[in-house]
Parts: structure tokens; sequence; C-alpha cells
């Protein structure tokens, strides 16, 4: 059997940490930790929920959803139906929470393809070093269209680098006229 290298994860004791600025920071953590954890609550369950905090310095913080006014009337009555100002807001506020969520999703797919296209230059690049004329007649019609835009982007590059060398090599050299 081979033996742990490392002793891997471990339970640490509860109790105060002494050291301010570790304190401070693990405060942050956690507080950003247990905000993720409501928000995920939140869009699972479509629950109303409230959080109040105090930093270690005092500062306060606080995370409600939907709103503050609805958090609160819950907590006071959870029987009570809400008034038809608070389910407008609490819907206008769950509407665009779902809306962040799905530009998230968006974003998430766009950085995702671009870290494919990324892989996809680099591959070519390391194809381009290595005797790029003959794999270039291995590409489809897609990459090719995709290696023309990144040679056409290198032009660029290297253009507007060589202009403002000739621009820091004119505004260098000194004027006897």
């Amino acid at each position: 059997m081979v033996s742990k290298k490392t002793k891997g994860r471990q339970k640490i004791a509860i109790k105060k940490i002494e050291n301010k600025d570790d304190r401070f920071a693990t405060f942050s953590k956690r507080r950003t930790g247990l905000y993720k954890k409501a928000s995920n609550l939140v869009s699972q369950c479509d629950a109303d929920i409230g959080i109040v905090l105090s930093s270690p310095a005092g500062k306060p913080f606080s995370f409600f959803h939907p709103t503050i006014d609805v958090v609160i009337a819950r907590f006071q009555n959870p029987d009570m139906q809400l008034s038809e100002i608070n389910r407008l807001v609490a819907a206008y506020a769950r509407n665009k929470v779902n809306y962040l969520n799905s530009r998230l999703e968006e974003f998430d797919t766009r950085e995702d393809a671009a870290t494919v296209q990324t892989r996809f230059y680099d591959q070519m690049s390391k194809t381009r070093q290595s005797d790029w004329w003959e794999s270039i007649e291995q590409l489809n019609a897609c990459e090719m269209i995709m290696f023309e835009a990144w040679l056409d982007n290198a032009m660029f590059n290297l253009n507007n680098h060589l202009n403002q060398l000739e621009i820091g090599a004119s505004s260098s050299s000194p004027n006897y006229f």
C-alpha cells in the first residue's frame, strides 16, 4: 500500500482566530460562501431568505431576497398574505434574479467557447511552427476561415506594434530644426 504524501483534509478546531488579519480574511470568505449558499437556496427552492451579519470590525452586512420587507413580514406572520405592492416587488426581484442567472449562464457558455477557440489557436500555432505548409492542407473550410482570421489579427497586431515603435523612435530623436 502506498503511503500518503500529505495529511489531506483535516478537522480544524472551532476557536477564535487570534490574528486580526486572518480573522478578517476568514470572515470575508465565509460571508461570501454563506451568500452563495443563500443564493442557491433562493434559486432552487424559491425561498424568502434574510441574513444579517456583523463583521469583526463591527461593519454590518445583509442579504435579503426578495426584499427586506417581504422577509420580515413572512418572519412576523408566516401565514399572512403579502400586500399587492410586496407581491409585485417580490415578483420583480425574482424575475431580475432569473434574468441575471440566464445571462450568467450565457456568459459561461461564451467563456467555454472562447476557451475551446483558444485551445484551437494554440494547436494551430504549434502546428504552424512545425511544417505548417503540410498541415494547412488538412484544414477544413471552417478551420481555414479561423486560421485566416488569426493571421489577420496577427498582421494587425504586428502593424500596430511597428507603428508604435516608429512613433517612439521619431519622438526620441533630437530635433535640430
